[in-house]
């Protein structure tokens, strides 16, 4: 074979029984990792860059761009049906394409949950040491610990980001410790974040005036993919508010009955957060406003320049939902709930544990997998007697994530990220084409709809933003992880 030896469907199966994980989670259990996942920092943070690139269109904004998740979880929960063990992509892409792709794909994933999960434990530490230590109690960290030393170019500062390998030290242990424990801790972080969105949604939109949403559309819908601007354009952006939720299939093999449950997780919670982002979307620009600040040639200023930065330090534009860095906090405050909305800064706080812990999740389970085919060493496969977990992979990875975070600048890291999670879909839409003209009498107990349309499509849009992505640094990797 070209690309290296296939691993076929039925030896795969084979192999996952002989060294597999508990069976423990259900289709709720999956559908809140999904979310956990997916409503990160994004829906917090986005909400302003978006509505600079799309105005009020940022609501549409965010339909495209879920609908182009929901388009690939599809793939996802066919194949995942026919293939109910650890692994996700890396997996997948064995069976059809070959071990040296499978190759890729692993170390892709790496990319999308490893560094990212990196990125989000330091971001979790700028939440601990200004909004938690030094706005709520005054006590402010020294900078030589919460700073990285290493930095692109040159010495930042710092000696080690304590918080950061805190955190991840954190989830590391509640992981090794069991997948149900896990999932429970989960449960109750998703509970939050969707309380606190919900408390948004219910204060803002009785509050929204209809004049806030005309003009709807200020820079068309192809204002310009490649620049960034329109609908379009902010759909490239706040599509990273949704990565994250393919963590869901590398749970299959630590599912019940995953032939029914993966394909309810995967697409379950992406409805959910789809609803609550343009919800929030709404809410956010009816009460407030979301129009763009417009440059000389009636052109939106590009999100987070320079020039948009002065623009926004002047009294005229300074309330405005486009200058805010904490988006749904500020529209609170603007409306009489400022109490709330530092509420709501706080749960934005609490949430990001639950994205580091889908993160370290995913990882552990492609890496899991990987050993147990062979493509790393054996003994990374060990399943704990009393745990249930693989446990030795598990608290390496967590320990290399906490050492990233503790000395790295890994927002800089983070702008691969996403080239890796445009890649895994790439392989999952061309995989399940394959398995569908070369096993079409295989049983599926989920096929998806109009494969001949969503494969392409998922194809076609996975490529077209990976093209852009030169050395894996371009307009569509800069946004990080949601």
């Amino acid at each position: 074979m070209i690309f290296g030896r296939v691993k076929s469907i039925d030896a795969i199966l084979a192999t996952a029984q002989k060294k597999a994980l508990p069976r423990t989670l259900g289709a709720l259990q999956l559908t809140l990792f999904g979310v956990g996942c997916v409503i990160g920092t994004g829906i917090f943070v986005l909400t302003s860059a978006g509505a600079q690139k799309a105005g009020p269109g940022l609501m549409l904004a965010f339909l495209i761009a879920g609908l182009i998740c929901i388009v690939a979880a599809l793939c996802y929960a066919e194949i995942a049906s026919m293939l109910p063990v650890a692994g996700s992509a890396y997996t997948y892409t064995y069976s059809v394409m070959g071990e040296i792709l499978a190759w890729t794909v692993g170390w892709a994933l790496v990319l999308e949950y490893a560094v990212a999960a990196s990125a989000v434990s330091v971001g979790w530490s700028g939440y601990f040491s200004g909004t938690i230590l030094k706005a709520t109690f005054g006590i402010e960290l020294p900078s030589w610990l919460a700073g990285a030393p290493l930095a692109f170019g040159g010495i930042e500062g710092g000696l080690i980001n304590l918080p950061a390998v805190i955190i991840a030290l954190l989830v590391t242990w509640l992981l090794m410790i069991g997948t149900s424990e896990s999932a429970r801790v989960n449960a109750v972080l998703v509970a939050i974040k969707v309380t606190a969105l919900t408390a948004f949604i219910v204060l803002t939109l009785p509050k929204t005036d209809m004049a806030n949403f005309n003009p709807f559309l200020p820079a068309g819908v192809f204002g310009g993919f490649g620049t960034g601007i329109g609908a379009v354009g902010a759909a490239a952006t706040i599509f990273f508010a949704y990565v994250g939720f393919d963590a869901v299939s590398t749970a299959a093999e630590e599912t019940k009955n995953p032939q029914r449950n993966v394909p309810i997780g995967l697409i379950g919670s992406l409805l959910i957060c789809t609803v609550f982002y343009i919800l929030v979307a709404a809410g956010a620009v009816g009460t407030i406003g979301g129009q763009p600040i417009m440059g000389p040639n009636g052109i939106p200023f590009p999100a987070g320049s320079e020039e948009l930065a002065r623009q926004c330090a002047m009294a005229e534009h300074s309330a405005k939902l486009v200058c805010s860095n904490e988006a749904l906090a500020h529209v609170l405050r603007e409306i009489g709930f400022g109490t709330v909305g530092n509420m709501l800064g706080y749960a934005a706080f609490i949430a990001l544990p639950s994205v580091i812990l889908i993160l370290l999740f995913g990882q552990t389970r492609i890496f899991f997998v990987m050993a147990r085919d062979g493509l790393l060493p054996e003994g990374l496969s060990k399943i704990h007697p009393k745990w249930g977990t693989p446990y030795v992979v598990t608290a390496i990875t967590g320990g290399v994530v906490a050492f990233a975070a503790a000395l790295l600048p890994v927002g800089k890291l983070a702008d691969v990220a996403n080239a890796g999670t445009l890649y895994a879909f790439l392989m999952v839409a061309i995989a399940v084409l394959i398995l569908r003209v070369k096993e079409p009498n295989r049983e599926r107990s989920f096929r998806s709809p109009l494969i001949w349309f969503v494969a392409p499509a998922t194809i076609l849009v996975a490529c077209s933003c990976i093209s852009t992505c030169p050395l894996m640094r371009c307009w569509c990797c800069r946004v990080g992880r949601s």
